[in-house]
């Protein structure tokens, strides 16, 4: 028999398990790194690569229906330059600001009443709160309508307590309707986080502050704000977040007295067909959701070293 043929690796002998395990090795640095391309790579594709577009295209402008590809800041001009997209961008970012106090005060009052149930009924609870979350968010805001609307549950329950003599206008159509809508579509997204930081609070702390002579409300002060804080913020800022994109809502309930920011974003592309300019208006509420992201971090940090 040949040497060839009587060597260990053809033969299976102790060589052989060497050589495999090589090449397992080898093998797994080349899958690691395709899933962290696949982790990293989606989201670059899918978030990056659009948000570099509108930028890029922010920065281009439109003539007598054509698009010009050359660079200029005549979108940007048009923005600062007209007081009146200055004032529906402000009033945007309060009436965002409204809703996300909505949404951590709200949600923190019903995500603290849900975590302090016992067993099953705590989860129960948490599912019914979070329900809306799977529903279509049209029907939402038609369910809105019938309730703040002319002949709505709202002007139906305010007469028959005697509060209003006849239905009132005043629920649907303006501001106020597009503020109400709001805090209660996005409230089931401030509770979730809120709740899921409350739930990470471990029992014995309360115990132990329980056991040092701490009352209920110094309990709550003391251990369980700070230590839920975090995800309190989280919550109050994803609603804001979202408050500050939406345009369906304010252009379902509010009229035209409800326009907002996103509304503008929305008309430069569905009906101006002006895209550069709606992409430079996006671009500015991107940056004043950047902008308050960075200050929350800073003001979480303040909180962490204090």
């Amino acid at each position: 028999m040949s040497a060839e043929t009587s060597s260990p690796q053809m033969m299976g002998g102790p060589a052989g398990p060497v050589v495999l395990g090589s090449v397992e090795r080898k093998r797994k640095p080349l899958v690691g790194r395709f899933v962290a391309g696949l982790v990293y790579g989606i989201p670059t594709v899918v978030i990056l690569c659009p948000m570099l577009l509108f930028l890029v295209s922010s920065f281009w402008s439109i003539h007598d229906g054509n698009l010009n590809r050359h660079f200029t800041l005549e979108n940007y001009a048009r923005f600062f330059a007209d007081v009146s997209y200055w004032g529906v961008y402000f009033e945007t970012l309060r009436l965002a600001a409204y809703v996300g106090l909505f949404g951590l005060f709200s949600g923190y009052i019903l995500a603290y009443l849900i975590w302090r149930q016992q067993g099953q009924l705590r989860y129960l609870l948490l599912l019914f709160s979070v329900i809306p979350l799977a529903m279509n968010y049209i029907v939402k805001v038609f369910a809105m309508r019938n309730i703040l609307g002319y002949n709505g549950l709202l002007n139906d329950a305010l007469i028959f307590a005697g509060i209003l003599d006849k239905p009132s206008k005043m629920f649907v159509f303006n501001q106020t309707a597009v503020l109400i809508s709001m805090c209660v579509i996005y409230l089931p997204f401030a509770i979730l986080p809120i709740f899921l930081s409350l739930e990470r609070i471990p029992l014995n702390l309360l115990a132990a502050s329980a056991d040092l002579g701490a009352t209920a409300g110094q309990t709550f002060w003391r251990v369980v704000v700070p230590l839920s804080l975090p995800g309190s913020v989280v919550g109050a800022l994803f609603v804001m977040v979202l408050a500050l994109g939406d345009y369906l809502t304010p252009q379902m309930v509010g009229g035209s007295q409800g326009f907002t920011f996103g509304r503008a974003i929305w008309s430069q592309f569905g009906m101006a067909f002006n895209w550069p300019f709606g992409a430079a208006l996006a671009v500015m509420l991107l940056l004043a959701i950047a902008v308050i992201l960075l200050v929350a971090r800073v003001l979480s940090k303040m909180g962490r070293s204090s």
